[in-house]
């Protein structure tokens, strides 16, 4: 399984405002420290915003902040909210048109597999992925030590 570009960047973006905790980032920036487009962050960041992930503050002194501890936010259900087919093969698909999926064992299979893919990350919060690694991390990602 391949998760999409917009559960990649959702993921970044809200490690990113973890890692710099109290203090507002821009779209901006966060592009910018992941280089990658600001256009398409936008839209991410307005879907992360109407999900709760995210409070986006509009203004001369306006910016991103988690809107959640970091603690509360599960990985499996963020990756349930960004992800919009999880559908691994045609037979998970609405107008499945595949001849042998009445006698095929592969869907069963594969509903299982996705299971156990959503049942580890659903051990896991964002903290977890911060755990220990916040300094490194704010480094990386050119963020001041001040903010972390």
């Amino acid at each position: 399984m391949q998760l999409t570009r917009f559960t990649d960047y959702s993921i970044r973006v809200l490690i990113y405002l973890a890692v710099k905790g109290e203090t507002r980032a821009t779209i901006g920036e966060i592009a910018e420290a992941f280089d990658i487009s600001r256009n398409h962050l936008m839209k991410v960041v307005h879907e992360l915003a109407q999900k709760g992930y995210v409070t986006a503050i509009r203004g001369k002194n306006g910016g991103l902040l988690l809107a959640k501890d970091p603690a509360t936010i599960g990985l499996g259900a963020l990756v349930r909210d960004t992800e919009q087919d999880m559908g691994l093969v045609e037979c998970f698909q609405q107008g499945n048109g595949c001849t042998i999926t009445p006698a095929c064992r592969l869907r069963p299979i594969l509903g299982e597999a996705l299971g156990a893919f959503l049942a580890v990350l659903d051990r896991y919060t964002l903290a977890d992925v911060l755990d220990g690694h916040a300094t490194e991390l704010a480094g990386l990602l050119r963020i001041p030590a001040a903010h972390v």
